[in-house]
């Protein structure tokens, strides 16, 4: 099986990687609301308290750079991948309070140091000039796993009738079977670079991060809030909010390509501009919007809006020291986290007040974000970070 031209190439590890973990979590996902409240009696302390626990891992992605003191990048991208589809094929056997805690915590240890290791495979292994387009492509490469979770899950339990535990360990299987046939499949890549296993937070990438934050940040408005929106003031059912899911991830699958191959044409400096410009909008519209099928519309235009992200991740590419980039994705991580610990529960007591308070600091969050991005030069490159910095004047 090594033989074949497609195993000998990192960027197919990637793309395969991309379609196996979606297709997994998407279904832990979508499934448990219904299950902890059905199976488990949850209320909303204890899911306030798992979704808590779910961030605790992404928090600590900086972590990561230790464990590569022991295992090769590449093979902790496929470990890690492996215990998010154990952690989701052993939900449906704990249906209890801690039971789910500990599924929990270790499907999300999975889930967070894969996504590090990911990104930062990715930005090693794909040149500069066509990273863009392939994160793109990753993108759409989810969209379609998830699109097949969605409807296996409604085909499963609603026609068929599975129970939560089979269909649990089902996915999770799946997942587990074709990670192992991934290991064995593909070789070990050399690495291009030697990565640093040293915990590395550098000034000249100060903008990197703070955009980074402001991005997680932004993320959370919409997965908390902008989705809450369309229950408590448009009464959305679970049906057209899954709708609406079906068509955020239809777009990604159409788009997201396209997209990257965009940002790679105009650059990040101007693709951010756009974003950060149109979240404002976006942001001022769902504090205002009073039509449904408006209000809608916003929701898959935010969720589209979320491919352009991928223009911070490659202005990181271009400024980076080849080996820092494993140690700085875990940092990225842990950023991106900070926000998502602190935002919603800041945000939950403003939205007790006045809902459209928390979409007008959502604007605020655009704005910041937007400051920011005009800092960076139509050229990023080593030495060539900011659009102020002495050392870039002659070339911005």
């Amino acid at each position: 099986m090594k033989s074949s031209p497609f195993f000998k190439k990192p960027e197919n590890l990637l793309l395969t990687m991309a379609f196996i973990m979606p297709l997994v979590f998407s279904v832990w996902m979508v499934l448990l609301n219904n299950f902890v409240v059905e199976k488990a009696a949850f209320t909303g302390v204890e899911i306030g308290i798992l979704q808590s626990l779910r961030e605790v891992p992404g928090f600590l992605a900086f972590t990561v750079i230790y464990v590569l003191l022991f295992i090769k990048e590449q093979r902790l991208a496929i470990v890690s991948l492996a215990i998010t589809s154990i952690g989701v094929a052993i939900t449906g056997f704990f249906p209890q309070v801690i039971g789910l805690y500990l599924t929990t915590v270790l499907m999300s240890i999975g889930f967070h140091y894969f996504e590090t290791v990911n990104q930062s495979l990715t930005l090693q292994w794909i040149e500069k000039q066509k990273a863009a387009h392939f994160m793109g492509r990753i993108l759409s490469i989810k969209a379609i796993a998830s699109l097949l979770a969605y409807a296996s899950v409604w085909l499963l339990m609603d026609l068929f009738h599975i129970s939560y535990q089979i269909t649990y360990l089902l996915f999770g299987g799946l997942g587990l079977v074709l990670t192992i046939v991934l290991a064995n499949a593909f070789k070990q890549f050399p690495p291009i670079t030697e990565q640093s296993k040293k915990f590395i937070l550098k000034k000249r990438y100060w903008l990197y991060y703070a955009l980074t934050f402001f991005s997680g940040a932004r993320r959370q408005i919409f997965v908390v809030f902008a989705g809450f929106l369309m229950v408590e003031k448009f009464h959305y059912s679970v049906a057209q909010i899954s709708a609406l899911f079906l068509i955020n991830y239809v777009f990604n699958w159409l788009f997201a390509a396209k997209i990257g191959k965009l940002i790679g044409h105009f650059g990040e400096r101007s693709v951010l501009i756009f974003e950060y410009i149109g979240l404002a909008i976006l942001f001022i519209s769902y504090a205002l919007v009073e039509n449904s099928t408006i209000a809608a519309s916003l929701y898959v235009i935010d969720h589209l809006f979320f491919a352009l992200a991928i223009a911070i991740k490659t202005y990181f590419q271009k400024i980076a020291n080849p080996e820092d980039i494993a140690s700085t994705a875990g940092i990225s991580f842990t950023i991106n986290h900070i926000a998502a610990v602190v935002i919603p529960v800041l945000l939950g007591i403003v939205w007790i007040n006045n809902p459209a308070w928390v979409f007008y600091c959502g604007a605020g969050f655009a704005i910041c974000s937007l400051t920011l991005s005009l800092l960076i030069p139509k050229n990023p490159m080593k030495g060539n970070e900011f659009s102020y910095s002495k050392e870039t004047k002659r070339v911005v």
